[in-house]
């Protein structure tokens, strides 16, 4: 981790909004606005027939173009090498789609601020080692010194404590803290829970969701209308990629006001007919109580995993805009045994948090050359962090039970502290065996086929007569930053090989050098 010449920054790169954050002189961790003069962009992305390509649109300037030139909830993609957008004969992938984003948030904040160089980019913790590897190089196509990769709930917890005046402050009778952050954005959802003293914050349990968010609350809403609509008239709205673009905002509006009004109505016009629907906020419940029940059950896991019960919580943390929709309150206080709070910005915490994370490794970094107060340098290296692994990580053998299947033994089972390393003996499978091949697995199923392989590597030349069952000594560790590594000796020859990790999934250094290059051609407006 090396930090350059520049200004450092926390960027929550999000599936529906992203914001960009720096911690201020006075150690407040600032929302930089964009060019609109708002703190919240658009994760949306135009690329236009004529080569204009347009990040963060309104409404307005999208409803002129041609659906298929727009492209949304690319988070969703990233670490999917299957996915992929044509535009001028270049096949975009979710790295550069979501460079585009970064590129344009980086411009916008450089108007106010100057040259941005460092930053810390947040993401699900949920996301597995690939998609953290692929947010990382859509940072770098970006033109960013990416020097940290922070799980949102955690940089949630980070702004919250930072904002209350908990953390790297000593305050009299205040001794921890035990508080879960429910982070329900657009679309993803995280439930965390955390303690922490005023120089530790220590992550508990975690788990979530990379694909549930807001987004499927209001797919619900176009769904419940669109076959209204079929019944009734004959034909499926949804089947026009134009009309069930501008429906698909007419129902996130009608959504959004349900968090406040009992009744809103919504109308389709399609083939010249018309439909209105009043949508009661009852209906809307109904219609959605098991995505709710989805965040409901992951949230009880966590709190039992981390051993709390519902009196236990000192706060319950809301984060992301969903969390706006009423059912969420009550289903929290059901669960967590407390009301929850809003100390925090649902949409700018995750960013804050990540810009505090950034502050406090330039602070242990850079031997005094901060962009803050010596005060608040000294607040910032007081405060050590401890976090988890959200995925298992396991290793490819031979069932005992049966020898002709393999399964995945976990070695470090998930919500495990890191950074942690663990050693087992395994053995060889067959007599004058002369290579052992390590495949490295990332997930909770015994099944390999079910989980993400993230690497593989040999011990080869092993010593000739080698009998079967000869012992093989496998180390794990996952390091304080969260990435993966991974060792292998042969005992009885001394034979020894590490990692090298080969992702079918993302790009090599190559690939994103070539990227980096491409994302200069374009002007994001």
């Amino acid at each position: 981790m090396q930090f350059l010449e520049g200004n450092t920054v926390g960027i929550d790169l999000g599936t529906t909004f992203s914001s960009i954050s720096r911690l201020g002189e006075n150690g407040e961790p600032d929302p930089i606005d964009n060019a609109d003069g708002k703190t919240i962009t658009p994760s949306i992305i135009i690329l236009s027939d004529d080569g204009q390509v347009v990040v963060g649109p309104s409404f307005e300037r999208m409803s002129v173009e041609d659906p298929q030139r727009i492209v949304e909830a690319v988070k969703r993609q990233m670490g999917n090498k299957d996915f992929f957008v044509v535009y001028q004969n270049k096949k975009l992938t979710p790295e550069f789609l979501s460079a585009l984003i970064l590129k344009k948030m980086k411009q916008d904040a450089e108007e106010r601020i100057g040259p941005i160089v460092n930053a810390v980019i947040t993401v699900p913790y949920y996301f597995n080692d690939v998609r953290r590897k692929a947010t990382q190089d859509a940072g770098r196509i970006a033109g960013l010194n990416v020097v940290d990769i922070i799980n949102e709930p955690t940089a949630a917890t980070l702004a919250y404590a930072w904002i209350k005046g908990e953390l790297g402050i000593q305050k009299a009778g205040f001794k921890s803290k035990t508080i879960m952050v429910y982070d329900l954005g657009g679309g993803t959802f995280d439930v965390t829970v955390v303690k922490y003293t005023p120089t530790n914050f220590k992550v508990l349990a975690t788990d979530g969701d990379v694909m549930l968010g807001g987004l499927d609350w209001t797919r619900r809403v176009v769904d419940h209308v669109c076959e209204q609509f079929l019944q009734k008239h004959g034909s499926d709205p949804r089947e026009d990629p134009e009309t069930l673009l501008q429906f698909n905002q007419e129902c996130e509006s009608a959504k959004l006001s349900l968090s406040d009004k009992a009744q809103v109505p919504v109308s389709l016009y399609y083939q010249g007919k018309t439909l209105t629907v009043a949508l009661t906020r009852g209906d809307f419940e109904r219609m959605t109580a098991d995505l709710l029940q989805r965040t409901r059950d992951t949230t009880e896991l966590v709190m039992q995993q981390a051993g709390v019960q519902p009196g236990d919580l000192d706060d319950i943390v809301l984060v992301g805009g969903s969390t706006y929709m009423p059912a969420v309150e009550k289903m929290l206080v059901e669960v967590g045994g407390r009301e929850p709070s809003r100390d925090v910005s649902p949409e700018e915490a995750v960013s804050q948090g990540a810009a505090i994370h950034a502050a406090i490794l330039e602070a242990r970094a850079t031997g005094g050359e901060s962009q803050v107060a010596k005060s608040v340098l000294e607040r910032l290296r007081s405060v050590v962090t401890s976090d988890v692994n959200s995925h298992s990580l396991g290793i490819k053998i031979t069932d005992p039970k049966d020898k002709s299947r393999k399964i995945n033994h976990i070695m470090i089972p998930r919500n495990t502290q890191i950074p942690f390393s663990v050693s087992q003996k395994f053995v060889t499978n067959s007599a004058n065996q002369r290579s052992i091949h390590v495949h490295i697995l990332e997930g909770e199923a015994s099944d390999p086929a079910a989980c993400t392989m993230i690497g593989d590597f040999r011990i080869v030349d092993l010593p000739e007569n080698l009998p079967e069952g000869s012992p093989v000594e496998v180390t794990y560790s996952y390091d304080a930053n969260g990435r993966i590594h991974a060792t292998a000796r042969e005992v009885t020859g001394n034979r020894e090989a590490a990692t090298q990790i080969v992702r079918d999934s993302g790009l090599d250094s190559s690939g994103v050098d070539a990227m980096e290059l491409l994302a200069t051609e374009y002007n994001v407006e």
